[in-house]
This record gives C-alpha cells, structure tokens and sequence, in this order.
C-alpha cells in the first residue's frame, strides 16, 4: 500500500557542498518544504490558515542520512503519519531517489496552533477528518527501520 502524500523535487546547484553532494542542512529544507506541502494537503493552505487564522508548528524533528544525493538528482518525499490526536501529529517523512532507495528519512512531531492565543489548539474539523482518515490508511503500511530512532555511542 502506498502512503497517502508524496511530493518530489529535485537537488538543485545550490545545495550541494565541498564534498560534492547534498549538504545536511539542504536536506532540512527539502524535508521543511515537503512538510509545507504536507500541510497543504492536509487542508490547512494559505487561504485556509487565514480562515481560521491557525497555523502549524514543528516540535521536533529527527533525521537519518542514508545515501548521497548530488547536483540534479530527482527525489520524492513520502510521508506516513504514525499518529494524530487532537492537535498533533506525528509524522514520518523518506526520502527517496529515482531507483525507490530510501536516501534519507525524517521524524517529526507538528502541533496545530491557534495564531489569536498563541499556543496549541485542536485542529479544525475538515482537517482532523482528513488526518484521522489518512492516518487509518497508513497504519496499514509497516513502520520504516529508522522510525524511533535515538542518538548515542552503542558501547560493546
């Protein structure tokens, strides 16, 4: 089963650095901008974060860097949430090149906020259907090896 957003770009000049591949910090952005899309496809475009005057923040993040991506190299972004309540997600994001290899993987946690008081908020209804909806369809989809992943040495 395939996960229920994608989105696809490109590695672009400007990202790669002096060791000739995509730099760890453009990774982060192309991570930042498929979760904008994400966000879009979930109800909450422009218009509709005016409407509400509601936004989105991340909480936390986690990245894994599993191959090199290089000056003009296609990937696409899926994304699979593993869980939604109220006003949160969590969400996990891969990166992938044009053989399907996973080259690069993204955790993270989102929080609906209402922009008037400034702190978070549950979601509103046409978005709260739409996670809980896409959320059931990807709990079908087994969990990538580096979803929960923690930073530390492992000693022998």
């Amino acid at each position: 089963m395939e996960q229920s957003f994608s989105y696809q770009g490109t590695v672009l000049h400007e990202w790669v650095d002096y060791n000739g591949h995509m730099n760890d910090a453009e990774y982060n952005k192309a991570f930042s901008q498929a979760t904008d899309a994400f966000i879009d496809h979930i109800g909450l475009d422009e218009r509709t974060r005016e409407v509400y005057d509601y936004t989105i923040y991340t909480l936390e993040t986690h990245i894994c860097y599993l191959q090199e991506m290089h000056e003009g190299s296609a990937f696409t972004v899926k994304g699979q949430i593993f869980d939604v309540d109220a006003k949160r997600i969590h969400l996990f994001l891969m990166m992938e090149n044009e053989q399907g290899e996973a080259v690069a993987t993204l955790e993270e946690m989102l929080m609906g906020i209402d922009r008037k008081e400034g702190r978070g908020a549950a979601f509103p209804n046409e978005v709260a259907d739409k996670l809980t909806e896409m959320a059931e369809r990807d709990a079908q989809i087994d969990r990538p090896k580096q979803a929960g992943r923690t930073i530390g040495i492992r000693r022998k």
